[in-house]
């Protein structure tokens, strides 16, 4: 599912796409925002969104064997809540049982 099929699937709800087109981007915004300020953003049953640190670190070039600088940085994390792993996990063993 993209962005725009989740938006159809808001808009089947609330009837007007207008409207689903703006409540998906005021949430997506928000979290994005939210998370680049350094905040955690948890929204129960679904998961939690996360700014975590990567330290700088010396890697290596996997042909070559040469170390190679890797310079720190910051990345957004989403751990999934337990009804959210819950959902995920029963519809996996439904994709299991129809191959």
């Amino acid at each position: 599912m993209n962005k725009k099929e989740l938006v159809d699937a808001i808009a089947d709800r609330v009837g007007d796409k207008k409207t689903a087109t703006e409540a998906v981007n005021a949430v997506l915004e928000a979290i994005q925002h939210a998370v680049a300020g350094g905040d955690k953003v948890s929204i129960t049953g679904f998961g939690a969104f996360e700014m975590v640190h990567k330290p700088a670190r010396t890697a290596r070039n996997p042909s070559t064997g040469a170390p190679i600088k890797v310079a720190e940085s910051w990345a957004p994390k989403f751990r999934p809540g337990a009804d959210f792993k819950e959902l995920v996990n029963v519809g996996g063993k439904k994709q299991a049982k129809k191959k």
